[in-house]
């Protein structure tokens, strides 16, 4: 049998990866909205002071957790539906840059590394709202809840304008 060359090797990879990613976006993508909401839950019920019940919300948040102790980061590479849609919205503009004969934009990588920070501020700040009770008030500020809206067919975002436009902006710069 022919061994593959380092370059058929890597297409096959990059093809295998975006298969397994959009079998996941299109079938199992609730696995990270309800993780998320699980953490919303246990931040919101820690704030509140109240007993933590195990609901599926939870139940899914420690399922991934340890499934990425055991299996490390493949869930965020493979599996999460916000990752794979970063994925595929950086494939599509590099597909459209070869398509018209153009360089991708890229940005430097100290640049990338300080811009990568921004969604855990945002996911920090968003932990606090819940832990204190301020998160309800704060209703449409996350891209997370706006990501899990769209992807469930709800385009009513009316209310939702600035987790909307930190959607767009994380999907842009490749978050």
């Amino acid at each position: 049998m022919k061994q593959m060359n380092k370059k058929t090797l890597k297409k096959v990879h990059v093809w295998v990866r975006a298969v397994i990613q959009l079998l996941y976006f299109l079938f199992i993508s609730s696995a990270y909205t309800a993780a998320f909401n699980g953490v919303k839950y246990i931040f919101t019920q820690m704030g509140a002071k109240s007993h933590l019940e195990l609901t599926s919300f939870v139940v899914t948040l420690i399922a991934l957790c340890l499934f990425t102790v055991v299996f490390g980061r493949f869930f965020c590479g493979f599996a999460c539906a916000f990752g794979s849609l970063g994925d595929a919205v950086r494939a599509l503009y590099v597909f459209i840059c070869k398509k018209l004969k153009k360089k991708p934009v890229t940005m430097k990588a100290s640049v990338v590394k300080y811009l990568q920070a921004v969604k855990y501020v945002v996911l920090v700040l968003l932990v606090v709202s819940c832990y204190t009770g301020v998160y309800s008030k704060t209703q449409g500020m996350s891209p997370w809840d706006v990501f899990s809206m769209l992807h469930a067919g709800n385009f009513k975002l009316g209310g939702y304008i600035v987790g909307l436009l930190i959607l767009v902006l994380f999907k842009f710069i490749g978050l």
